[in-house]
C-alpha cells in the first residue's frame, strides 16, 4: 500500500490538483452519534450539491473516535470507503493523553480493519484542532476550554508517526489545525517543524475589529494567507475552515446572509478550489437544530439543492483530477500561496467546533486569536481582536427559520444541501466549548465553542495550562466526539467524550 501511495502522489506532483470537501462532526446537534448510514448520506448530499460539478468528494474529521464508545473506530471510515470519498483524518488533541490515547487506539483499529480499503482515499492525518489558540490568554479568559502546548502536540505527532510506521498509512503526511494567529507566533515553531503541512482556519466574518464587510472579506482571507505563509515558510498551506454565515448576528461590519454567503463562496473559494485543498465550513450545520450563526450551504434537511448558488461561473474551479491523484506527500505537496495582501494581518475567525461533525461553529477571532474548533457556528480565527465577540456556545442553538434561498446564476436552490454540518466530538475529557456539531467545522469531538483572542493580541501559547472545558457538550474520550451543529457544539462534545474517557477509565 505505501507504495501505491507514493505512486499516486508522484503521479500529480506539480498538478493542479487538490482535495475539495466539507467539515463533518461525529455527532448531530442534538447529541446523537452519527451511524455509517449518516455519514454515507452526507457524502453523497455534498458529492451531488447543484453547481459543483460533483467535486466536493473529501471529507475533514475531527476524531477518530466513533461517538459513545471510547476508542472504536468512527463510522465515517466505512461510510468514506463504500462512497470512495477521500478523507483528511483528524484526532481529537485538546483532551489530555488518557484522551489522545484513545484517538491512537482508534487509529490502530483503522489501520487494521481497513487498510486494505484505504488506498488512495486517505489525503492526510491533522493532529489536533485549534489547540493552541485555546490555550491562549485570550481563550483561556473567555472560557477555559482544554488546548494542548506546541510540545504536547509534538509528542502527540510523534506516537502517530510511530503508529502508523509500517502501516499503509505511512507516508500519509501529518500536519495540525488552528488558527492563523498560531502560525505567525514564533513560540509554536517546533510544532510548525515538526509537520508535513498546516492547516489554517480563518474567519472573514470575525474580523470585527477591522473594516470587515463583505467588501472587504476577499482581502482579509488573503491577509490570513499571507501572515500564515510568513510564518511556515515552505509549509504546505491547507485551508481547512472557512465561510460566511448564511444567518446570525452583525460581527463589527460583517452582515450573514445568503447573498454574503454566495459572495465570499466565490471570491475566496472558487479562485482555491482545484488549486489548495480547502475543506470549507460547512456543508450542515443545523441537524437537526440551527446553530447561531449558522454557516450551512444546506439547511436541516439533506439535499443537495444549495441555499444559495454554489456555481464558481468563470472562476477557477476544481480540476477533473481524480480524488485518488491528489495525495501530496510532504516532500512533494506543493501549497499555492495566493497573492500577497496587505499586510493588515487579517485573519478570519473561526468558531470552535463542537463534537465530531466538522463543528460548524468557529468564533471568528480577530486578526489573531485562532479559534478552536468543533462546534456547529464558527467562532473567531486567530488573530481576532480582543473585543471581538464570541460565538453562541451552540450547543442547543434554537432552531431558526433558514433565509430563502437566494437563487443564484443559472440555479434555483432553496436551501443548502449536503453532509451534515455537524461539528466533530472530541475525546472525552472536559467539556469545551468549542464549536461542533452539524455544520460545524469545529475540530473537537465535542461540542465547544472557540473564542478568538481579541486582535492584536498574539499570546505566547507555550506558557498556557491546559484549561478544562466550561462548555456543556460533551466530548467523546471513550465515546466519540459529538458533532453539533455548530463548531461550538463539536468542542463540547469533544469535551463530554473525554469526560466519559476518563470515567471509563
Amino acid at each position: 500500500m505505501p507504495s501505491r501511495l507514493l505512486t499516486l502522489a508522484a503521479a500529480v506532483s506539480g498538478a493542479a490538483a487538490a482535495f475539495q470537501g466539507f467539515n463533518y462532526g461525529s455527532t448531530f446537534t442534538d447529541g446523537r452519534p452519527k451511524s455509517q448510514t449518516d455519514f454515507e448520506n452526507e457524502f453523497k448530499a455534498a458529492a451531488g450539491l447543484d453547481g459543483t460539478n460533483g467535486r466536493f468528494t473529501s471529507a475533514r474529521l475531527y476524531t477518530m473516535v466513533q461517538g459513545g464508545t471510547t476508542n472504536n473506530v468512527i463510522s465515517a471510515i466505512p461510510a468514506a470507503i463504500s462512497t470512495k470519498t477521500s478523507l483528511l483524518l483528524g484526532l481529537w488533541a485538546s483532551a489530555g493523553q488518557t484522551s489522545f490515547n484513545n484517538e491512537l487506539a482508534a487509529l490502530k483499529a483503522t489501520i487494521t480493519q481497513y487498510c486494505g480499503k484505504l488506498d488512495g482515499l486517505v489525503a492526510g492525518i491533522s493532529v489536533g484542532s485549534e489547540d493552541l489558540y485555546r490555550i491562549t490568554s485570550t481563550s483561556q479568559a473567555r472560557s477555559p476550554d482544554p488546548g494542548a502546548s506546541p510540545a504536547q502536540l509534538v509528542d502527540y505527532i510523534k506516537e502517530v508517526r510511530n503508529t502508523i510506521k509500517g502501516s499503509c498509512l505511512e507516508k500519509t503526511p501529518i500536519g495540525h489545525v488552528d488558527t492563523w494567529t498560531a502560525y505567525a507566533n514564533a513560540t509554536n515553531k517546533p510544532l510548525i517543524d515538526a509537520i508535513d503541512w498546516v492547516g489554517m482556519d480563518a474567519y472573514s466574518y470575525y474580523e470585527n475589529t477591522k473594516p470587515n464587510g463583505i467588501e472587504n472579506a476577499a482581502k482579509l482571507f488573503q491577509a490570513a494567507m499571507d501572515q500564515t505563509k510568513a510564518g511556515v515558510g515552505n509549509k504546505p498551506i491547507w485551508i481547512t475552515e472557512t465561510g460566511w454565515p448564511v444567518s446570525g448576528p452583525k460581527e463589527g461590519s460583517a452582515v450573514a446572509g445568503l447573498e454574503n454567503a454566495r459572495i465570499f463562496w466565490r471570491e475566496v473559494g472558487c479562485p482555491r478550489f482545484g488549486n489548495t485543498n480547502v475543506w470549507w465550513f460547512t456543508l450542515q450545520d443545523g441537524a437537526p437544530t440551527i446553530p447561531n450563526p449558522a454557516f450551512g450551504v444546506i439547511g436541516s434537511t439533506l439535499t443537495t439543492k444549495p441555499l444559495y448558488d454554489l456555481s464558481c461561473g468563470d472562476s477557477k474551479n476544481a480540476s477533473n483530477t481524480s480524488q485518488a491523484s491528489r495525495i501530496a506527500q510532504p516532500s512533494e505537496a506543493t501549497h499555492s500561496s495566493e497573492a500577497a495582501h496587505s499586510s493588515e494581518a487579517a485573519h478570519s475567525s473561526h468558531i470552535a467546533h463542537s463534537s465530531e461533525a466538522p463543528h460548524s461553529s468557529h468564533i471568528a477571532h480577530s486578526s489573531e486569536a485562532p479559534h478552536s474548533s468543533q462546534a456547529g457556528a464558527p467562532t473567531h480565527l486567530p488573530g481576532v481582536p480582543t473585543s471581538e465577540p464570541q460565538k453562541p456556545t451552540a450547543t442547543s442553538v434554537p432552531r431558526t427559520t433558514v433565509p430563502s434561498a437566494v437563487p443564484g446564476p443559472g440555479n434555483t436552490t432553496t436551501h443548502h444541501a449536503g453532509p451534515s454540518n455537524t461539528g466533530v466530538n472530541p475525546p472525552t475529557t472536559t467539556t469545551s466549548t468549542g464549536k461542533g456539531g452539524n455544520g460545524g467545522i469545529g475540530g473537537g469531538h465535542g461540542n465547544s465553542t472557540h473564542i478568538a483572542p481579541s486582535p492584536g493580541t498574539v499570546t505566547s501559547i507555550s506558557s498556557q495550562p491546559q484549561g478544562t472545558a466550561t462548555s456543556t457538550s460533551s466530548q467523546p474520550d471513550s465515546t466519540t466526539p459529538a458533532s453539533a451543529g455548530s463548531k461550538l457544539s463539536a468542542l463540547a462534545a469533544v469535551a463530554f467524550g473525554v469526560v466519559v474517557a476518563v470515567a471509563a477509565v
